[in-house]
């Protein structure tokens, strides 16, 4: 199924939407002041070694201690029958290589491996190992066979480390593969010249940023282009694509309309419809998707939806057109861990495993690793989906201080952002003398601090001046922007 990708680029945030037949399927976020750190390498310092749990604390210069379990040592997951217990193979003090796979979470640290992985467009280096693996994506034998022998043939006899070969590099040849190799022979001895000078706590080696992953990890042949409205990131992604990833620089377009390309395309709605509990299906049923720390519930109703032969056949197809939302709901607010979903009772078991199949097809688009359990004998679907950063509502929102936490608010930062997005919207439409931002006194401390450059920024942008102004009755969402 054919597919864009829009890029939203702001100074303080850039925003990635996946689109098929115009509907967002996927979405994602990285902020400038939080960006990710899932793939950076660091040369740490262990802080504290705890027996009891195989597993050891590790400084690598965050605001909390980083988390490494024994199986995530090197050591003992190239041999699993001889492994050692993390007090004989880790001390205190100790300066130590690793690489973070799990984004810090809620009140947990990152997790940490030691097995050190360096991505590429086509393939993955793997500097400890020796062999050459092949995604589980690619099928077929032969090909995988094929793929194998063309990458070793470009492989220098002295060639030290192993790789696995990522599913875009389903339909590459040698030269491409010469290419991705030659890149990330560059990045590991960049990286290994920073080693050999650094002192622990310090980064070594930083993920790109979203706007060129988008080229490495989001293009694939089903890609029809993507459009980016911002020309400085534009150009970057274009010499990026032409040095690493030609088939995308001719897909990638630079748009230099008025109107805000996610308002252009309904994006921002579906964010708003993301972070809401209710999620309305066609039919007139409905979800509620509710998260919490440790896992997260959905369930299914018919709603207003009465069907037109019987109530079976209403059960079964809401169900039906559930599994689709819920997998699409599942990567646009990026929900991970345990999650429940309770599906409306069906008295028969061809109507379940129906459903269940058509929930499998479903996930089965999803890049993110997950397993399902099947229908309990409570008449539920247990299924764990892998978590590698925060979810949507964890980015954009925080808990609600008038209701102690039992519901969420969007973030003062995140509501800065918007009156900037509304301020430069309606400069485009009216010629205003003067703008004023009406907000709460969080608001308005953010824009006079944090944000003040960002303000400053926009209000040179538009040639006009913007004054701020305390509504004390406004919660922290509210907002209005005046023009004068």
């Amino acid at each position: 199924m054919s597919e864009e990708i829009l890029i939203n680029v702001t100074p303080q945030e850039t925003r990635v939407a996946v689109m098929q037949l115009g509907v967002v399927q996927d979405l994602h976020i990285e902020r400038g002041s939080s960006r990710g750190i899932v793939s950076n390498v660091y040369i740490g310092k262990v802080k504290r070694v705890l027996p009891g749990m195989q597993s050891a604390f590790v400084d690598i210069g965050l605001e909390r201690s980083a988390f490494l379990h024994v199986a995530d040592i090197w050591e003992n997951s190239r041999n699993i029958e001889a492994a050692k217990p993390i007090e004989k193979l880790l001390f205190e003090g100790q300066a130590l290589l690793v690489q973070v796979i799990k984004e810090p979470i809620g009140s947990k640290g990152a997790r940490l491996s030691t097995q050190l992985s360096i991505a590429g467009r086509l393939l993955v280096y793997l500097p400890q190992e020796a062999h050459i693996g092949v995604s589980q994506r690619i099928e077929s034998v032969e090909q995988r066979d094929a793929l194998r022998a063309s990458l070793q043939t470009v492989l220098p006899p002295e060639h030290q480390g192993g790789y696995i070969i990522r599913t875009v590099a389903e339909a590459s040849a040698e030269p491409d593969f010469a290419a991705d190799i030659a890149y990330l022979d560059k990045l590991w001895g960049n990286l290994q010249a920073v080693a050999k000078t650094a002192s622990a706590p310090q980064l070594l080696y930083q993920e790109l940023d979203i706007s060129l992953r988008v080229l490495r990890d989001f293009v694939s042949q089903e890609t029809t282009r993507i459009l980016v409205d911002s020309r400085s990131t534009y150009q970057r992604m274009l010499e990026f694509a032409q040095a690493y990833n030609t088939i995308a620089s001719d897909k990638l377009e630079h748009y230099p309309g008025s109107r805000p390309l996610f308002d252009l395309h309904g994006v921002e709605e579906e964010i708003e419809r993301a972070l809401s509990k209710r999620v309305d299906l066609k039919s007139g049923g409905y979800l509620i998707i509710d998260q919490t720390e440790a896992l997260t519930t959905i369930d299914v109703n018919t709603g207003g939806y009465v069907g037109l032969r019987s109530f079976d056949d209403t059960i079964f197809k809401t169900n039906l057109e559930a599994t689709q939302v819920i997998a699409r709901q599942l990567r646009l607010r990026n929900l991970g861990g345990i999650i429940i979903c309770d599906f409306i009772d069906m008295d028969t078991q061809e109507h379940r495993d129906a459903v269940l199949e058509e929930f499998n097809k479903a996930l089965a688009r999803d890049h993110t690793r997950i397993t399902v359990n099947g229908f309990s004998s409570l008449g539920l679907v247990e299924m764990t989906r892998k978590r590698t950063r925060e979810s949507l509502a964890h980015v954009m929102c925080e808990p609600c201080p008038t209701c102690q936490g039992r519901g969420e608010v969007k973030t003062a930062q995140t509501v800065c952002y918007e009156i900037l997005r509304e301020i430069l919207r309606e400069a485009r439409q009216f010629n205003a003398r003067e703008y004023r931002i009406l907000g709460s006194q969080q608001v308005i401390d953010l824009f006079l601090d944090e944000e003040s450059q960002a303000l400053a920024m926009l209000s040179d942008f538009i040639a006009k001046p913007i004054s701020m102004q305390v509504e004390t009755i406004y919660s922290q969402e509210q907002y209005d922007v005046i023009l004068m």
